[in-house]
């Protein structure tokens, strides 16, 4: 794995490390209500578990899963319950399924939403609820915006990741003709806006295609063939993306195909063709799992039967934080808002500290380069943010 790294504006990432590690319980603790007890509390997992992004959800809630546990191993007379709320990755259901969480009293904490749109849809109730959310994967950067007390993240927004692909675009990849396609969603525009900003005269073209719609991307590759584009951004999803770069392959197009997170998954190979999908490059606002602190990539294996996937590990300290906080006797959604927003916390993949806005703190900013190769997404290197 080659370490080089590329320097844009922002905080210097560091890795953070511990396993979670909290003390059990007391049985005097069983069968309180949530008001006063350690025992019985649940936190939910928010995001998408079917549908064309099923997987990036699989991927957080087993990290989650795993973390919980671990905790409920080390607590038999005093466990918590995960509760999973699949929302299909679809916006327009997000705010009913939060209104169902936020009637249960006994939920403390909600790991997500994973995806911007039902984030961003979902916020006002998780806000009236006084409910603290801390998404592993919700990079638009408004979000933060919005003046909700209840909203983290524990990871980079996209005016970190979104500098980060166009320096990478631009320094590693020698670009000077760059085409921007985004799929209009709450993600794929935002992160590409901020690509486009950070490109300034390397943008020769720009598009949007609907996600939910565009199968057939033969027109805008004919705009990206007549531009002379040597990379391509694609803001937008793993399915879309494949269908993408298997039909730029198709129509003779070279140009590298440059994504993000939202692309990093091994069901975006299988979409595009190992062929099609060789030597495209995706960002992330995370670091590889087998750079983890700790077991959990062995433990994670383990567990589930195959590697951990994109925020498997973010999602895995996610949980840590909150089970650490219910251990800490942050027994209502209240307690735990305010131990959250002061939270100072080291994870197996990094250490986590909000700012205001409930941003992750600027310090501890993750971005990398990853690679498909051989047909695997690996490792490239660190974006190196300063």
């Amino acid at each position: 794995m080659r370490q080089k790294l590329v320097r844009v504006i922002g905080g210097v990432a560091l890795a953070g490390a511990l396993v979670v590690g909290m003390s059990a319980c007391s049985s005097s603790d069983g069968g309180g209500s949530g008001s006063d007890s350690k025992c019985g509390l649940k936190i939910t997992f928010f995001g998408a578990l079917t549908g064309d992004a099923a997987n990036l959800g699989i991927n957080i809630k087993d990290g989650a899963k795993l973390a919980v546990e671990q905790y409920n191993e080390k607590h038999a007379d005093c466990k918590v319950e995960l509760v999973e709320k699949d929302s299909q990755g679809d916006e327009k259901q997000a705010a009913g399924l939060a209104r169902e969480v936020v009637k249960d009293s006994k939920v403390v904490g909600v790991i997500g939403p994973a995806f911007s749109g039902e984030t961003e849809a979902s916020g006002p109730i998780w806000e009236e609820a006084k409910l603290p959310i801390i998404s592993p994967s919700a990079t638009r950067t408004s979000l933060g915006d919005k003046g909700w007390k209840i909203f983290h993240r524990g990871l980079g927004n996209d005016a970190s990741q979104g500098p980060a692909a166009a320096a990478y675009i631009k320094d590693v990849l020698k670009a000077e003709k760059v085409y921007v396609i985004d799929d209009q969603s709450a993600y794929g525009a935002g992160l590409a806006d901020a690509v486009r900003g950070a490109l300034g005269a390397a943008k020769v073209g720009d598009d949007k295609v609907d996600r939910n719609v565009t199968k057939d991307f033969n027109p805008v590759i004919t705009k990206i063939k007549a531009s002379g584009a040597t990379a391509v951004f694609y803001g937008g999803y793993y399915q879309e993306a494949g269908l993408l770069v298997k039909q730029m392959r198709a129509a003779g197009v070279t140009a590298t195909l440059v994504a993000a997170d939202g692309v990093k998954d091994p069901a975006y190979i299988e979409t595009a063709g190992k062929e099609q999908a060789e030597g495209t490059i995706l960002t992330c606002p995370c670091q590889p799992a087998s750079e983890a602190k700790g077991n959990f990539a062995e433990s994670y294996k383990a567990k589930w039967g195959q590697e951990a996937g994109t925020y498997s590990d973010i999602a895995f300290d996610i949980a840590g934080i909150f089970l650490k906080g219910i251990d800490e006797g942050n027994t209502t959604k209240e307690k735990m808002l305010n131990y959250v927003n002061g939270v100072t916390y080291e994870g197996v993949a990094n250490t986590y500290k909000f700012t205001d806005k409930g941003e992750l703190d600027p310090q501890y900013l993750k971005i990398w380069a990853y690679k498909v190769s051989g047909g695997e997404i690996v490792a490239d290197q660190e974006i190196k943010t300063q």
